[in-house]
């Protein structure tokens, strides 16, 4: 069983920046392709950005050349660097991890708060 912690998150203004760590358990983790998603009250759970065991990274709209996404094999450890942080990205994000089999496991959750 894959366990997933997600740390890093809490209160930041507008255009300041935070990273986002997700821990996991399992050691095949070099296997799993990650990913971080967020849902904001009242909204769906989204896609933020992912990253695949080969290093191929995708992004939202919303935050493309604002977040990067990294992974550290070493650790067991992917990250979210959020930079020029706007009030609407205000969610609780969360950290998934798929394997080959299409199997998906879920952190549970950390809020990111942006505001003055």
């Amino acid at each position: 069983q894959v366990q997933l912690v997600e740390s890093g998150g809490g209160l930041v203004q507008p255009g300041g920046s935070l990273r986002l760590s997700c821990a996991a358990s399992e050691f095949t983790f070099s296997s799993y392709v990650m990913s971080w998603y967020r849902q904001a009250p009242g909204k769906e759970r989204e896609l933020v950005a992912g990253i695949t065991r080969a290093g191929i990274r995708n992004y939202a709209d919303s935050v493309k050349g604002r977040f990067t996404i990294s992974r550290d094999t070493a650790k067991r450890t992917v990250y979210l660097q959020m930079n020029s942080l706007k009030p609407e990205d205000t969610a609780v994000y969360y950290c998934k991890a798929r394997n080959l089999t299409g199997l998906a496991y879920w952190g549970q959750g950390t809020q990111v708060t942006v505001s003055s």
